[in-house]
């Protein structure tokens, strides 16, 4: 089976040799049916990458009171970090594997590995194995999302990139919804570890439909492809004219992930805390995770229409708003509302960040460039889960959570200010150059 982009063209230099596959999406304002099958079916292992990584907060509870593994709040957030810990590997290393070796290679051999670890953790004896797991699921999960990303953004024509990019990122919260979902039935009846069991479906079904229809975006071949390996790597990434943008976007990333992945992994134990029980906490959770859906599709659109740097500060500030108004107590409703806004705030940023860096790079360097921003973003989601189980075992209630999260969301919003003023200043100096 031929595994070549289908709408893409070899362009020869005058001694014949094969410079790159340039797919033609970019000067044509249409899909072909086998870019928009690749495309649909990125987004399917995105929904499966995000049911991965939230499901450890719809189970964190059930391990904490059921498994007799003796876990505190503060190790309990400890294991939630191992599989941020291991997407912050996956994600630097991925995007710059795929900018080498290929996309395709890349998409699927991480789906394969957060597939088996997953699944593997449902046989977990106790917490460390447990843990060690989760790094190694983590691997893949970070992995995925930069390299389908990169792949994305050549498949697509240049006008839909920023849209696509965001919609994409909509399969990180419909899995963390499907996650809560699945969860409100399956975790009394059957316990815990059948919900790592789904990650079966993964593996049995997607994976095979990825070996058929995703292409391969980057032929490495002759001399073009040795001038591109030399300048797809950090280096080039991080010296001028890129250092300042690279360095901002991953602050930026920081941030936004911390905001985020501390919700997802702590929000149904904190509303336990708050007196909720798990049916209704798992409710909240999925209110915060269809508020990210919600932000995906608000944030495609206005992303494209204003831009994504302007909209992602919106959307931080929105974040910032939602979290705060839940340090007050509001009565139930206005506590889902916060939610909602929580979810489309976090996760829109995100992004939107994604769809920016997209954009911003050159394509030899968009692997790499997504890998670092979501890569170095991980330290947020490292952090995140282990923050809050500290702030909640040194008895500072539930409303440190809410605190410091939304303090990250409004970071976040100025540090995007920031790539805003840097990137129209580049802008300016290029002109005034030319």
């Amino acid at each position: 089976m031929n595994h070549t982009l289908p709408a893409a063209e070899s362009r020869r230099s005058s001694s014949g040799t094969v410079a790159a596959d340039v797919p033609t999406t970019h000067g044509d304002p249409r899909f072909s049916k086998g870019s928009a099958l690749a495309v649909l079916v990125c987004w399917l292992l995105v929904v499966f990458d995000g049911y991965d990584l939230i499901v450890y907060g719809t189970v964190q509870s059930s391990l904490i009171s059921d498994t007799g593994w003796g876990l505190s709040k503060a190790t309990a957030g400890t294991i939630g970090s191992m599989a941020f810990l291991g997407m912050m590997i996956g994600a630097i290393f991925a995007g710059r594997m795929a900018d080498s070796w290929g996309r395709r290679k890349t998409i699927l051999g991480c789906a394969i590995v957060f597939s088996i670890f997953t699944i593997l953790c449902a046989f977990a004896p106790n917490a460390a194995v447990f843990g060690a797991l989760r790094l190694l699921a983590g691997i893949g999960l970070g992995g995925l999302v930069p390299s389908a990303n990169a792949l994305v953004a050549e498949l697509v024509p240049a006008k839909w990139r920023s849209t696509i990019a965001t919609l994409m990122m909509s399969g990180v919260p419909i899995g963390g919804s499907i996650a809560a979902l699945v969860g409100i039935p399956l975790i009394p009846a059957f316990g815990w570890q059948a919900m790592f069991l789904v990650a079966v479906l993964a593996l049995v079904i997607v994976v095979p439909l990825g070996l058929k229809y995703i292409p391969e975006t980057l032929a490495r071949l002759g001399s073009a492809s040795k001038v591109s390996k030399n300048s797809a790597g950090f280096g080039t990434l991080l010296r001028a004219p890129y250092l300042g943008v690279s360095m901002l976007f991953a602050l930026a990333t920081i941030a936004t992930l911390f905001a985020w992945y501390g919700l997802g992994t702590w929000l149904p134990n904190l509303m336990q805390l708050a007196g909720y029980n798990l049916g209704s906490a798992l409710t909240f959770a999925l209110a915060l995770n269809l508020g990210a859906v919600a932000g995906s599709v608000l944030t495609a659109w206005a992303g494209t229409r204003f831009g994504p740097i302007p909209t992602a500060i919106a959307a931080a500030a929105v974040a910032a708003v939602g979290l705060a108004v839940l340090l007050v107590s509001p009565p139930v409703s206005v506590v889902y509302l916060a939610l909602v806004l929580a979810g489309v705030g976090t996760h829109g940023t995100q992004c939107l960040i994604i769809a920016a860096v997209a954009s911003h790079y050159p394509d030899h360097l968009r692997g790499t460039a997504l890998g670092w921003a979501l890569g170095t973003g991980r330290i947020g989601a490292v952090v995140a889960p282990q923050v809050g189980g500290l702030l909640l075992a040194a008895g500072l209630g539930v409303n440190s959570n809410f605190l410091a999260f939304a303090g990250a969301a409004a970071i976040a919003a100025v540090l995007l200010a920031a790539v805003g003023l840097k990137i129209k200043s580049t802008n300016s100096q290029g002109a005034n150059n030319a």
